[in-house]
């Protein structure tokens, strides 16, 4: 399942500027596949002081070493992944639902991430994000906001200027014409212009 270039790929990503973190989203992947690629791509991730995130199963992460775990509203309950994960790095999806964000935060979640807010290729969301819900957040909240779905160098001014603490891109990256390190700073000098707007 790990493409035998792909290691080299996220290193250089990582090294052509400033990311957060790395989120591993394997659906459906048997566990010993899981824990394989856990193995090879974690020490990459960590040893460039980037958060590695891995979705879905917070025991897993909890005993594969990883920073934290993200779930969805579907995976498992936040408080729960609270209680397993303890005081590693919590995010939780809420869609378009500053009501779920609240819930999630109560449950101790770390972060928030409110999306799609654009079409994606990686998934379908159940409904689409809407950007007000990202500025009222962003507004009103301390807990920080991560949006994502189908972001984009080209897109992603809006969500910058709203308020978002971050932004989840996946095809951006990987897809890039020039290659993943192209993709990385592209994200980032559109970002920094949409700050400077």
């Amino acid at each position: 399942m790990l493409a035998a270039d792909f290691p080299r790929a996220l290193a250089s990503a990582l090294d052509a500027g400033d990311v957060a973190a790395v989120q591993l989203r394997l659906k459906n992947a048997p566990a010993a596949e899981l824990e394989r690629v856990i193995g090879a791509l974690r020490p990459i991730v960590q040893s460039r002081d980037v958060a590695f995130i891995l979705n879905d199963d917070p025991a897993l992460a909890r005993r594969t070493g990883c920073d934290g775990a993200h779930v969805g509203q579907t995976d498992m309950p936040a408080r729960e992944a609270r209680k397993i994960l303890g005081d590693l790095t919590l995010g939780v999806t809420c869609h378009n639902s500053r009501h779920l964000a609240m819930e999630a935060g109560e449950a101790g979640a770390d972060y928030v991430a409110f999306g799609a807010f654009y079409p994606s290729a990686t998934k379908a969301p159940p409904a689409m994000a809407e950007i007000e819900t990202l500025q009222i957040w962003a507004g009103t909240m301390e807990l920080p906001c991560v949006a994502i779905g189908g972001i984009t160098a080209e897109n992603c001014a809006p969500l910058v200027r709203a308020g978002a603490d971050f932004l989840a891109v996946s095809h951006a990256v990987w897809a890039h014409p020039q290659g993943p390190a192209a993709g990385v700073r592209a994200m980032l000098a559109a970002m920094e212009a949409s700050n400077a707007l």
